[in-house]
């Protein structure tokens, strides 16, 4: 039976690493797919390690004319009423690691590199890892809203009657937060932001329709429109936020979210949110079942 690629749902990896590749203009289809056979076999075998591959949609269209939903297209660049912007910044191919180790991931992500040298030009060398419980950097956790794992496989992945069935739409887009001015809030602003307690992440009754969770959780004809989120903090002293990773069977409840956080949904309200955090990359992929993934990839 055709599945998803686990490692879209594979838990408890506390080291994360995001690379994301443009092709080179000469670069054929063919020797894209030669670069990625055996991508998902760890560079070394020092334990676990999960691997998940995006197709950029002019990529994933030129590799597989016949398993690209119609409706998938690249990241667009928003800009919201009052200021705030998200950047496209669409690459051609993403590959995910997780895993037990940062070790294991860097060489795991070398050997990727390595392999794709010759067709595409690194464009993203992100780690990340778990910070404390599953928490952003601003303290709080984050993922609250995802479904439980038993509902996640259907909203994270295309039905099978549809074109790229058991495939899934992903976003990614790096944060980078302004910590110092976060953290100067007392507690009960911060929550404000968020829509939720900082401690037990219990929803606010009074949260004001600025707050985060209030732009994100959309409802359509009674049903939530879900997503789920794979987020993971990354940063140093110097700059620090969250790579930001969602799936999901429909690409349009990516742009429903993008729009009431940005201000451009119809309402001019902006998430309180993007005061204290922006966007610097945006990209949209298709993540292959494994069955599509296999001719490919080996």
């Amino acid at each position: 039976m055709n599945a998803g690629q686990p490692g879209i749902f594979a838990q408890g990896a506390k080291h994360h690493y995001h690379l994301e590749f443009d092709l080179r203009a000469d670069a054929p289809a063919e020797a894209v797919a030669d670069a990625l056979h055996g991508v998902r076999e760890p560079a070394v075998t020092v334990g676990g390690g999960n691997v998940v591959v995006g197709f950029g949609p002019d990529l994933w269209r030129r590799l597989s004319p016949e398993g690209a939903p119609h409706d998938l297209r690249s990241f667009a660049p928003i800009a919201g009423p009052s200021g705030p912007r998200a950047p496209a910044t669409q690459h051609d191919l993403w590959v995910w690691l997780h895993g037990v180790g940062p070790d294991l991931l860097l060489d795991m992500a070398r050997g990727v590199a390595r392999r794709l040298r010759g067709v595409a030009d690194l464009a993203t060398d992100q780690p990340c890892f778990v910070y404390r419980d599953s928490r952003d950097l601003t303290g709080f956790v984050d993922g609250t809203e995802n479904p439980p794992v038993d509902e996640a496989v259907d909203v994270a992945l295309i039905p099978d009657d549809r074109v790229g069935g058991r495939g899934s739409f992903a976003m990614t887009m790096r944060w980078v937060h302004d910590l110092d001015a976060f953290h100067a809030l007392a507690t009960r602003e911060q929550e404000n932001v968020f829509g939720r307690s900082k401690e037990m992440s219990i929803e606010l009754d009074d949260k004001p329709n600025t707050a985060h969770i209030s732009r994100v959780v959309i409802e359509e004809d009674g049903e939530e429109l879900e997503i789920f989120r794979r987020s993971t903090p990354y940063g140093n002293v110097g700059e620090s936020g969250l790579f930001f990773v969602a799936f999901s069977a429909d690409q349009s409840r990516f742009d429903k979210m993008l729009a009431r956080m940005f201000g451009t949904a119809g309402d001019d309200v902006t998430d309180h949110l993007l005061a204290f955090t922006r966007p610097v990359s945006g990209s949209y992929y298709f993540v292959p079942s494994l069955d599509a993934l296999e001719p490919i990839v080996g």
